[in-house]
């Protein structure tokens, strides 16, 4: 009996370790450029740290620039990974009807691009064999990313204008599991230093043994032009998500984004739009990320350039500590951009950054640069939690309150939510309760909340924030009196040179009214 549970024991051990490497280390290659300063060391550190096997670390002779010509990428990025997968028996293809090849099995699920490696490619007016131009703005244009080209290798297409369609999009299923032809998840390991990039591949790796903790940050834009509520409703359902599992959100729709020195704390998740470079509280010399943050800013040149440290968003957010973000090297139009809410719910269940990311796209062979560890699964050892232990720390408590009693009614939810807050003294869950509560227009409720947050928090700067929410709760209830009050008091007791002293002397002020057009005479 014992030997049959130990052989059970020993197969079932296999049988895991065989899936974690069909889609781990085993099923990922690392990529630098032979030509570039520091790109083979941050390939062999990088493949150290994942425990990469070494003749899956290859190098390529190409060019420095991050923008390249479609003949260079041909010569010397795309034909040369073609010819090594087959070499190396990554993937065995098979003939198809029109004389085409297709990849009937592949070992090679994940490409880590590094730092070195060119990022865009630019458009070509020549002609160029077997592409078609469509109609339409997104069929003319043949420019595009080097990471989302290359994911595009399996399918042995000679289209380069516009899309190709993604058949992993939306999916659910892990890469290793996936039916049919599949595209490569392309990302890179890239950014403005080699520290920057050398950091974003520890804290990936540090975090997922425990798990990616803290507060969410999500900007909407209230963008209501044609063809750009699609944004927003991201942005919302983001919003919804989190709360399900229990991560406080910090949820701004206005149409501006954060202000200049708005209180952002325990900063785990970023999410935002429509600001042509960073700005808000994101910009300060002093902000930074937790550790294994990720942070997504649409904009259609977000990550023109990932070498300028405070050029337009993905650069920036990188160097503010952010260990992944997603970016446009070129105008993506909006329907093209990642979904949003698609790779944020990907995350929360456990799956790869990669695989996260690709799901989100519903276009390859376009304008999308993935930046970040592509096998990082922040919120896998969320799906590890031992029952029995009571959870600590207010994110596990909060965590662990949400997925327990996600099935109970609203009502009911809300109401054990409240006491087991105030229980464990909970600054986090509760100023979320009260967030939730202004959302659903009960801002009598959410003053109350927001009191019992702050007299729960230590830190000055959760305190300013919970005050600047509860002031807003005020004037929403026609009471300005109250909320400027509450504000006088905190600019009585904080330094004058505080970051957030102008939001706090801006309570109570009456909107600017716009001015009226004159009539034509």
């Amino acid at each position: 009996m014992r030997r049959g549970l130990l052989c059970l024991f020993l197969a079932t051990l296999t049988l895991a370790c065989a899936r974690a490497d069909e889609a781990g280390p085993g099923a990922t290659i690392v990529v630098f450029n032979k030509t570039a300063p520091d790109s083979a060391g941050l390939a062999k550190f990088y493949a150290q740290q994942r425990s990469i096997p070494q003749d899956q670390v290859v190098g390529l002779g190409c060019s420095t620039a991050e923008e390249i010509s479609r003949e260079e990428y041909d010569a010397d990025i795309a034909e040369p990974l073609r010819k090594m997968f087959k070499d190396r028996g990554w993937w065995t293809l098979r003939d198809a009807p029109d004389n085409k090849q297709v990849v009937a099995s592949r070992k090679i699920k994940f490409v880590a691009l590094i730092k070195g490696m060119p990022l865009k490619i630019r458009s070509t007016t020549a002609t160029y064999p077997g592409d078609q131009w469509g109609q339409g703005p997104i069929a003319t244009h043949n420019e595009s990313c080097v990471d989302s080209e290359l994911s595009t290798l399996p399918f042995f297409s000679r289209q380069i204008s516009g899309i190709i369609s993604n058949p992993y999009f939306q999916s659910f299923r892990p890469i290793s599991e996936f039916e049919g032809v599949a595209p490569l998840l392309v990302c890179r390991l890239d950014g403005p230093t080699v520290s920057v990039v050398r950091r974003m591949i520890t804290d990936s790796i540090a975090t997922e043994k425990t798990g990616l903790w803290g507060r969410a940050y999500v900007d909407g834009s209230r963008n209501v032009a044609n063809g750009f509520q699609i944004g927003d409703k991201w942005m919302a359902q983001i919003v919804q998500d989190l709360h399900k599992v229990g991560v406080p959100v910090v949820y701004d729709d206005l149409p501006a984004v954060f202000p200049d020195g708005y209180p952002v704390t325990d900063c785990s998740l970023y999410f935002g739009w429509y600001a042509g470079g960073i700005c808000g509280p994101f910009a300060s010399g002093n902000f930074r990320f937790l550790p294994g943050a990720i942070a997504v800013h649409i904009h259609s040149f977000s990550a023109n350039t990932l070498r300028d440290p405070g050029a337009n968003w993905a650069a920036p957010l990188l160097m503010h500590g952010a260990a992944a973000t997603l970016g446009n090297v070129y105008e993506p139009y909006l329907q093209l951009t990642p979904y949003l809410d698609v790779f944020n719910e990907r995350l929360l269940r456990g799956l790869t950054f990669g695989e996260s990311a690709y799901m989100s796209l519903g276009g390859l062979s376009w304008m999308t640069t993935i930046v970040g560890d592509p096998l990082y699964r922040p919120f896998a050892a969320w799906q590890q939690t031992d029952p029995t232990k009571p959870p600590t720390g207010d994110w596990r408590v909060y965590h662990d309150f949400a997925v327990k009693n996600k099935s109970k009614p609203e009502a009911e939810y809300l109401q054990l939510a409240r006491q087991t807050a105030a229980r464990t003294r909970n600054g986090a869950m509760t100023e979320d309760l009260g967030s939730i509560q202004a959302r659903d227009g009960n801002f009598q409720g959410a003053t109350a909340l927001y009191q019992q947050a702050r007299a729960t928090y230590p830190k000055r700067d959760d305190i300013i924030r919970v005050v600047l929410e509860e002031a807003d709760a005020w004037i929403k209830l026609n009471k300005r009196r109250k909320a400027i009050e509450l504000a006088h008091g905190v600019l009585k007791i904080v330094s004058p040179d505080l970051p957030s002293v102008p939001l706090l002397q801006k309570i109570g002020e009456e909107p600017a009214v716009a001015p009226q057009p004159t009539q034509p005479h």
